[in-house]
């Protein structure tokens, strides 16, 4: 008995194996379809995004081609400025003998914006230096000298004197969308012109915190130390935006990078070439983003528009009539849905020239004529 339970289950054992290796090398002796990975349908665009090279690879050397030139490195140093209390003998006594303070040294990016040697930078970049050294791509250096400064975006305006000077061409930064490819140009840690590539992440980020004036450009093209006030730029190689700040946890790139617009350095570059300085307006409110809550406690249908908490005695604003608990949905034409738009809105008003605000209230809709001051540089809690 034991021997034939023995040679069936050897005859099972064998016949199983001859299954198993039928049903996967011929499955159609048994009438089965074989088995097939599944495959998940995709859309794929009918043509290249961006320029194609000759042997089948996306390439923007074009684009770095045209742009890098005008892109130049900014060496910055400050005079050592030594203890006045090292010469005094209880001084030493107590501390020892305080040698000379080194010399402060930066390193930053710019680009030439015209033919006359201006060079767009970041105002952090050049910050109470004394000596900045511009360094142009091909090698040529030069001493820079600052023509005028605009903390409130962050800019400086250089000159530099040197001939047959490489230009960027200034591109239309409003014309942006998520999405659109980007390089990045600049000086990285003091390594040399480097390119790198990305999208632009997002438009009008504003209350970051870095500027009183914020409608930056965020970008994931890898940003880095030494690349601020260099280029952003498409893939034709025009600016888009002048390279400003990253969010960093390790002060490196994390793909979080944040340029101001070219519209926004168009107007600074041409006013300080014009006047020497920015001007811009200045009515005397203290505003406040409009929530549902304000809304209901001043008696206003809820809806666009920045709510004024606080108004400066015999300001501008005072004098035109405006008063807490207005909410203001437009400045000269121009709709402001929030605290950004109201303070840029302003900002753009000509000192000394009546402009009109629609102004809402609990009883009604008007439109009152205000004019503007002479913005001066404010501290964070002052009316705008």
């Amino acid at each position: 008995m034991k021997r034939l339970w023995l040679v069936f289950a050897q005859t099972v054992t064998v016949l199983l194996a001859a299954f198993f290796v039928v049903a996967t090398l011929k499955p159609e002796w048994l009438n089965r379809k074989p088995v097939v990975a599944s495959v998940v349908p995709v859309l794929e665009s009918n043509g290249p995004a961006i320029p194609f090279t000759g042997n089948g690879l996306q390439s923007f050397s074009a684009a770095a081609r045209l742009a890098s030139p005008a892109v130049v490195s900014i060496n910055t140093s400050k005079a050592a400025v030594n203890n006045p209390a090292a010469a005094d003998p209880w001084f030493r006594f107590f501390f020892g003998e305080q040698g000379p303070s080194q010399q402060q040294a930066g390193l930053g990016s710019g680009v030439i914006v015209s033919p006359a040697g201006y060079i767009l930078t970041n105002n952090h970049v050049i910050e109470e230096a004394d000596e900045i050294e511009v360094i142009l791509n091909d090698g040529r250096k030069g001493v820079a000298k600052v023509i005028g400064t605009d903390p409130e975006t962050d800019l400086a305006i250089l000159k530099v004197e040197l001939g047959d000077l490489p230009v960027i061409t200034l591109g239309d930064s409003d014309s942006l969308a998520i999405g659109d490819l980007v390089l990045a140009i600049g000086n990285p840690f003091g390594v040399g012109q480097t390119v790198t590539s990305g999208i632009v992440s997002a438009l009008g980020r504003t209350q970051l915190g870095i500027n009183t004036f914020e409608n930056f450009i965020q970008t994931d093209a890898a940003i880095n130390p030494g690349n601020s006030g260099g280029a952003l730029v498409d893939i034709q190689g025009r600016l888009m935006g002048i390279n400003t700040a990253i969010y960093s946890r390790s002060g490196g790139s994390m793909g979080i990078g944040f340029a101001i617009p070219t519209s926004t350095a168009r107007s600074v570059l041409e006013a300080i070439v014009r006047d020497g300085q920015v001007t811009r307006g200045w009515i005397g409110v203290e505003p406040q983003d409009l929530t549902p809550e304000l809304a209901e406690s001043f008696g206003i249908a809820n809806g666009q528009g920045v709510i004024i908490t606080g108004v400066l005695q015999n300001g501008p604003a005072a004098q035109a009539g405006i008063r807490p608990g207005d909410v203001i949905t437009q400045v000269a034409g121009r709709q402001v849905a929030n605290v950004a738009q109201l303070l840029t809105a302003v900002a753009a008003l000509k000192p000394g020239e009546a402009a009109s605000l629609a102004i809402t209230r609990r009883d009604g809709n008007t439109v009152l004529d205000v004019i503007p001051g002479r913005r001066t540089l404010p501290n964070q809690t002052q009316a705008r």
